[in-house]
């Protein structure tokens, strides 16, 4: 097995430091891979003060993504240490980046998997898929995750429709022309000269100072 260990930590961890590879079990369903963390200091969530002092040790069994078609499980031992700074923290479980995080109880790359499974499927039918991938969770979970990503980086608009510089209260002003003329929201009255392109102009002009 001592062999061995280092060429299942290059497998099974190629991209995470500070764990290690203790044994391998494998049944006819299920992989089990017992490891623990190395790091000999970690700094505090809190403070971000850094500390060697365990104060203890505990199990955690993150999911992984699946090999071979079977279920893959880490029993993973972390360690909890102590902040010895004047810090709201006394103790603090660490976390293995790129591998846990807080109350996850999936692996980073199979949660990784599931939210590109969310985004590309969305929930029904990314949640048949994760049965394919022998991941199976529900639809709800594939939406928790979607809803759990931050959002992303907006850019500021160079050109604005008329429905996004009416005041918050009161129909629109595309509304009320298109009520008045009896015709669809959709196909507008488009006379440039007309009573709509100057009632635009003067709307626009009154909130000038709210465009980018």
């Amino acid at each position: 097995m001592d062999t061995v260990r280092p060429q299942l930590d290059e497998l099974l961890f190629s991209s995470v430091e500070g764990v290690l590879v203790e044994a391998l079990e494998v049944t006819d369903t299920v992989v089990r891979v017992d490891a623990r963390t190395t790091a000999g200091q970690v700094a505090c969530p809190g403070c971000g003060c850094w500390t060697g002092r365990i104060h203890g040790s505990y199990l955690r069994f993150p999911r992984d993504l699946p090999t071979a078609g079977k279920f893959v499980v880490v029993s993973l031992r972390v360690r909890r240490f102590v902040c010895e700074e004047s810090c709201e923290r006394k103790t603090f479980a660490e976390q293995v980046p790129g591998l846990t995080r807080r109350f996850g109880r999936r692996t980073e790359r199979l949660r990784s998997t599931l939210v590109s499974l969310g985004l590309a499927l969305a929930g029904r039918a990314g949640a048949r898929m994760t049965d394919a991938f022998k991941v199976p969770v529900s639809r709800n979970t594939l939406l928790r995750l979607i809803a759990s990503l931050p959002d992303p980086v907006t850019t500021t608009p160079r050109v604005v429709g008329v429905d996004e510089i009416r005041p918050v209260q009161g129909p629109c002003l595309r509304n009320r022309a298109c009520r008045r003329r009896n015709t669809s929201p959709d196909r507008p009255p488009s006379r440039p000269g007309g009573r709509y392109a100057r009632g635009l102009a003067r709307r626009a002009a009154r909130h000038r100072d709210h465009l980018p």
